[in-house]
């Protein structure tokens, strides 16, 4: 590792927020800004073989905040998203834990506020019933007591009224199913794929078809279909 005078901090001419690193004239590292400040360099300081693999390791630190928050800009995310985004880039694992480290202390990667964005989302965007939610931010990696108080506190109305509005969207997909048990199994799959439950769904499928006006007898015992439609 280079050892000796830091005898200038250069301006690098296709980033402003990056700089060279001369040690005793020669370039030694392109470093950000940031961590110029971190490390309180300046020129005319001398630098040993410890204090040179600090910079380092903090310019790494460094580069991994940096692309976890292009990530985070794109969308919010959770620390296990994150997480892998910065090990498929290469980093070190402990350069991974202290970038994730410094983005929770700022307060910009936070599981608990992941939790209520997804689910405040997908109920705006797409909605989905508590057990869809609670599997998609599981697989999200995001732990399962925050999962759950999460969905306590944004799932404040009506479950069935929610998925009711969905199926009703969906209906023109089933306007020409000619027969109840088919219709079943299509709408009422669709809904149980969106995670709604069979004893939520059930109804809103029986009520929808009466409302078609085309239930003439039809035995509504059967079973929701998981893998059709």
């Amino acid at each position: 590792m280079p050892e000796g005078i830091i005898t200038a901090l250069r301006a690098q001419e296709h980033d402003a927020q990056r700089v060279n690193l001369y040690i005793d004239h020669a370039f030694a590292l392109g470093i950000s800004l940031t961590t110029i400040a971190r490390e309180r360099l300046y020129v005319g300081m001398h630098l040993d073989a410890a204090a040179y693999a600090r910079i380092e390791a903090a310019e790494s630190v460094e580069r991994a905040v940096q692309t976890a928050l292009r990530a985070i800009e794109a969308r919010p995310r959770s620390i296990a998203e994150v997480r892998d985004r910065l090990q498929r880039k290469g980093f070190a694992p402990e350069t991974v834990n202290a970038a994730i480290e410094r983005l929770q202390a700022s307060g910009l990667l936070d599981d608990a506020a992941f939790a209520r964005f997804w689910i405040e989302n997908r109920q705006t965007c797409r909605p989905r019933g508590r057990h869809a939610l609670a599997d998609e931010l599981r697989r999200k990696g995001v732990d399962a007591e925050l999962v759950a108080v999460a969905l306590d506190a944004s799932l404040t109305d009506d479950e069935t009224g929610r998925a009711e509005m969905l199926a009703r969207t969906a209906m023109r997909r089933y306007a020409t199913v000619a027969d109840y048990q088919t219709f079943v199994r299509r709408l009422g799959g669709y809904l149980q794929r969106r995670g709604f439950s069979a004893e939520t769904v059930l109804p809103i499928v029986g009520r929808l078809w009466c409302e078609r006006g085309s239930l003439n007898d039809a035995d509504t015992g059967v079973d929701v279909e998981q893998d059709e439609g």
